[in-house]
């Protein structure tokens, strides 16, 4: 690895390393771990295409082990200059899908080539905090902000939204706006603009509700409201995923033993659903060590954040950070039902590629600010 690195990255990760983030790796390698277990699991009593999913799962790892490890080692002022072009590849693969993407389930959101796919849109996350954080460093303002000095920065965030809703996928294109907002809080915006923001949200509902969601998507958040309208049929996941976790009890039932998983009563278990198969398996004792476990790699990333020698590196933090919660709030929130279903990953627990890329990349722009906080590398 440090071959491909010139002599002056290696010498400054070299210094880097002597304050490698024990504390943010152990978290990572835990729930890492976890979530192979409960693919296991998951997908023990699953048909065949299902069966070796865990196995796909540490492959993935080991891979976005490898690029955490490359993206740690390169200073992440590298990936400041690069903001704007890794910000204009993501939009053109956003741009792609609409011509090499399959349809799947009424949405089309996957790259196939050959044997080989891949999701742009969880890329385009890491893209799209790069380029607000290139933005933000860029931008000397530091007093409070009016809606115009956020146009840019909303056009930025706006752009690949629109292209993910055409998708359709509305759970990534929301957890990019959040991502957004959630970095727009250091900007200190005025607090008239904050109301403006929160009124103009407010009129903007009942026009999303009429002119941008689709019907299957209106009927889970109308499933969402009234859970036992149909059970047996679009709220059928929802429904078995809560006495999935209601019989796990305190301690639960035991690996491998959670009658609704192991009965499959329990639909797309080793990608939307995991945490069900787990609370059935570990109980509310396990539950709530996963979601400290959580807690933990949110807040460290506020710390890494708080301590950055740059405003790149802190929105950076902040990013990767916000990532990594709204992922964990909505895919926690809809299993346990008090959120609609939208189908969001739990992050290093749901299976799939480009999920787990996403989040080990994201691992590694984090470790990078961590270890380069201590020295001015000039």
């Amino acid at each position: 690895m440090m071959r491909g690195l010139s002599r002056r990255d290696a010498r400054l990760f070299g210094r880097a390393r002597e304050h490698f983030d024990w504390a943010l790796f152990l978290c990572a390698c835990v729930l890492a771990v976890i979530g192979v277990i409960n693919l296991y699991s998951a997908t023990s009593v699953s048909k065949a295409a299902l069966s070796e999913v865990y196995i796909q799962q540490v492959y993935w790892l080991v891979l976005g082990g490898i690029l955490a490890t490359v993206v740690a080692a390169i200073d992440y002022r590298h990936f400041e200059r690069l903001g704007y072009v890794l910000y204009g590849l993501g939009i053109i693969l956003l741009l792609l899908v609409f011509v090499l993407g399959k349809d799947i389930r009424g949405s089309s959101r996957w790259i196939y080539i050959g044997s080989f796919s891949f999701q742009p849109s969880e890329f385009m996350k890491l893209f799209l905090v790069i380029a607000l954080a290139k933005y933000l460093h860029d931008d000397p303002k530091s007093e409070g902000r009016k809606l115009v000095d956020l146009l840019i920065p909303t056009v930025i965030a706006a752009v690949p939204m629109v292209l993910i809703l055409k998708q359709p996928d509305l759970g990534t294109a929301l957890i990019l706006g959040l991502i957004f907002a959630t970095i727009c809080l250091l900007t200190k915006i005025q607090w008239r603009s904050v109301v403006t923001l929160i009124v103009s949200a407010g009129i903007a509902l009942p026009l999303a509700w009429s002119y941008v969601l689709k019907d299957y998507q209106k009927k889970r958040i109308t499933d969402f409201l009234n859970p036992d309208a149909n059970i047996l049929g679009s709220g059928w996941h929802a429904h078995h995923a809560r006495i999935a976790i209601g019989a796990g009890g305190v301690v639960g039932e035991g690996f491998m033993r959670g009658t609704q998983n192991q009965y499959l009563f329990l639909p797309d278990q080793h990608s939307d659903f995991p945490f069900a198969v787990y609370a059935e398996d570990w109980g509310f004792i396990g539950c709530v060590l996963l979601v400290l476990l959580y807690a933990f790699l949110v807040l460290w990333s506020l710390r890494i954040a708080a301590t950055a020698k740059d405003r790149f590196g802190a929105v950076l933090a902040v990013g990767v950070g916000a990532l990594m919660f709204w992922h964990a709030f909505f895919n926690l929130g809809m299993v346990t039902g008090i959120l609609p279903v939208v189908g969001v990953t739990l992050p290093l627990f749901s299976a799939g590629g480009s999920s787990v890329l996403t989040i080990m990349i994201g691992i590694g722009l984090l470790m990078n600010v961590s270890m380069r906080r201590f020295y001015q590398s000039g």
